[in-house]
């Protein structure tokens, strides 16, 4: 293929799967070199098991470790079947030490075991050792390749180990000052070295205001440290204060958006999907979404008995049906938008659940003003289909629906998160099935008591 021709070629999977059909390999090489790892990733994941290995292969070798790494689970392992064990071998002593634990956190049994089996001595101590921490701890994050220099050192013997070991590190921006048990004393940024006298001392530029973590805590810490103290790294340390590793951004986002994308499931109702939607399979997807739906229709199963027992009602003035549906409606949709405010404040730490009582009273007002405007609205409609006595009733059953609703949506996050559940599980479809039946009690109600049935 021409120099011309190459130049023009689009980079897609396509492409990639017709050059490695016809076997043109150096133009497939020049043309993987060209691109940005996620780009690599975005197309390789969608060529056949046969060519995502070869060009796989053709990577440099340090593209090929951070594509590597940048794959799903069941892709590494799909890849790992096809690769050889020295190339596997290889491949794995160049993952950082988070990132090969997190592959053998996720493998089937006997991948690991094969995968163990070619590990270094020293690389297999260290996947054992992160490995025995819970499963979504700060531990399992964090990687020992961190600059440690002590508080008596000069800067400019400080400066020689950075420059010694800066390149095993997994960031250089941030350097951390231990004593001689390994405890952590400081975390001083590299600007401060360089910007420092070589004569000066280490303690000299120290601030003794380190933030850490321990290796125990639960990841989701982590991405709130970072936020709340504008740091891109973090040292973890163990119940002695000693550095074990460090977490770094990088990591932390993963985390972050896996959290948000588990309370988003969460918050419609299914279960929290732990692969990507490309990788699962039509019986995980069916799995995590019918137990939900199912206790919902069985709730709904309250809503026909609300409506069996007001038949009397409804036929006094069957003007009433048609409010039904605006009513429950408006009433779960009010009731998702305060539990969607209160479980978004409390993952984040915005309020605790002490704050309830000022949040009800809050809320409670909130109710009061939507619930006016929106019976007004509904009233204007009832004495349009129905006259004077519905525009009364719909009014007041809106008015009432939307306080009602509205505190019940704001109440459970709180209650769940009191018994140490995730408030995430207050979801709209569970808030609009509550506030469904609630809905149709209160209106058949007040349509009871000004209808005089």
């Amino acid at each position: 293929m021409s120099e011309e021709k190459q130049d023009i070629l689009l980079f897609d999977s396509d492409t990639l799967a017709e050059l490695v059909e016809k076997r043109e390999i150096t133009t497939l090489r020049n043309l993987l070199v060209a691109q940005p790892v996620p780009e690599i990733v975005s197309e390789i994941v969608e060529l056949e098991p046969a060519a995502r290995t070869l060009v796989f292969r053709l990577l440099p070798h340090a593209a090929a470790v951070e594509v590597f790494a940048n794959l799903e689970t069941d892709e590494q392992d799909e890849l790992l079947q096809h690769l050889s064990d020295h190339e596997t071998r290889k491949l794995l002593a160049d993952l950082t030490p988070d990132d090969r634990t997190l592959l053998f956190e996720e493998m089937p049994g006997e991948v690991t075991r094969r995968l163990f089996q070619l590990l270094s001595p020293a690389d297999l101590a260290e996947t054992r050792e992160l490995l025995g921490y819970p499963a979504e701890s700060v531990g399992r994050l964090m990687t020992p390749d961190y600059i440690a220099v002590r508080p008596s050192w000069t800067i400019a013997r400080a400066i020689e180990e950075i420059r010694a070991h800066g390149k095993d590190s997994e960031t250089v921006n941030m350097v951390y000052v231990t004593d001689k048990a390994g405890k952590l004393i400081d975390a001083v940024r590299l600007r401060h070295f360089i910007l420092a006298q070589p004569t000066d001392k280490v303690v000299e530029i120290m601030t003794y205001q380190p933030v850490s973590l321990s290796a125990f805590d639960d990841r989701e810490e982590a991405v709130r440290e970072m936020r709340d103290y504008d740091l891109f790294v973090l040292p973890v340390v163990d119940s002695d204060n000693v550095l074990l590793g460090i977490v770094t951004f990088d990591d932390v986002l993963d985390v972050a958006e896996e959290e948000a994308t588990e309370d988003i499931h969460k918050s419609s109702g299914m279960k929290a999907l732990r692969k990507s939607y490309r990788n699962a399979s039509p019986w995980m997807l069916f799995s995590g979404r019918i137990g939900w739906l199912g206790v919902l229709v069985a709730a709904h199963l309250f809503s026909s008995g609300a409506l069996e027992a007001n038949e009397a009602a409804l036929q006094a003035s069957v003007a009433l049906a048609f409010f039904v549906p605006l009513l429950i409606g408006t009433g779960g949709n009010s009731g998702s938008q305060a539990a969607t405010m209160m479980v978004r404040a409390l993952v984040t730490d915005d309020i605790e659940v002490s704050y309830w009582w000022r949040a009800f009273l809050k809320e409670m007002l909130v109710g009061v003003m939507l619930g006016v405007g929106l019976s007004l609205m509904a009233a204007a409609l009832g004495y349009y289909r129905g006259g004077m006595d519905i525009a009364l009733i719909v009014g007041l059953s809106m008015l009432s629906i939307v306080i009602i609703a509205n505190l019940v949506g704001m109440t459970l996050p709180f209650v769940l998160t009191k018994f140490k559940i995730d408030p995430t599980v207050a979801s709209s479809p569970l808030i609009s099935t509550i506030c469904d039946v609630i809905g149709l009690m209160v209106y058949f109600t007040i349509a009871k008591v000004l209808l005089g049935i």
